[in-house]
């Protein structure tokens, strides 16, 4: 189902999303949204966070990942003490 709401721009651009749309998609302050600009129109996606795009292991594919993140730093700082 399509919803349709009507927002006013203000200065610099600036436009309010109603509480409502903001509470049903987690929108805070500071939350980063997409803007898709599309033939005749402008789209704005929340984009997902890192652990719902690995869905139900996210938290396990994030560990792993800053695990890997570690060694590869590790295994920089040893090549970079060898060349000194």
């Amino acid at each position: 189902m399509t919803e349709k709401y009507t927002v006013k721009v203000h200065g610099k651009g600036l436009i309010v999303i109603p509480a409502e749309v903001r509470k049903k998609f987690g929108i805070t302050p500071g939350s980063k949204l997409q803007l898709y600009i599309e033939e005749d129109s402008i789209r704005i996606v929340v984009p997902k966070d890192l652990k719902s795009l690995f869905g139900a292991d996210g938290e396990k594919a994030l560990e792993v990942t800053r695990l890997i993140l570690e060694e590869r730093k590790r295994e920089r700082d040893t090549e970079i003490r060898a060349r000194l």
